[in-house]
């Protein structure tokens, strides 16, 4: 029963899927972008403030909430009947880098609240490198999913 309401409603989670992680992967993308600047600003300044702000809004209101819609409907995904080959090679490969897309998400508001306290020591090359890796997580994840190579 769950199955085959799983498969009828197959494209709408998929396509919900697709724009909760286009968000997600914004935000990911985004928010280190924001440090870089941020460094960059004395503390305690109006500019610095507007930072925090921005900061605040980005994760709180974007970046959290399309990871958790990601989540859902990537469960949902799993759980539709025939999507998944539990055997493929692929799937461990997108599954270890969905790992580190979430570990790198986690430390983020860490990162914020560093900044939110006046008290971030990191570099703007540090969060220029930070930066990076969600771009190469999603280009493992997006190969994996579409020429799913093994």
């Amino acid at each position: 029963m769950i199955g085959a309401l799983l498969l009828a409603l197959y494209p709408w989670v998929k396509a919900l899927h697709v724009v909760s992680m286009v968000a997600w992967m914004a935000g990911m993308f985004y928010l280190p972008r924001l440090f870089v600047y941020h460094c960059d600003v004395p503390r305690g300044t109006a500019e610095s403030e507007r930072f925090k702000l921005m900061e605040r809004r980005l994760l709180k209101q974007i970046t959290n909430p399309a990871m958790m819609a990601t989540f859902t409907f990537g469960i949902l995904l799993v759980l539709t009947p025939g999507v998944i080959d539990w055997t493929a090679g692929w799937w461990h490969v997108k599954l270890a880098a969905l790992v580190l897309m979430s570990t790198l998400h986690g430390f983020l508001p860490r990162w914020r609240r560093d900044f939110l306290h006046d008290r971030n020591t990191r570099s703007p090359r540090f969060f220029r490198i930070i930066n990076e890796i969600p771009t190469v997580l999603l280009l493992v994840i997006v190969l994996m999913v579409i020429a799913r190579p093994f």
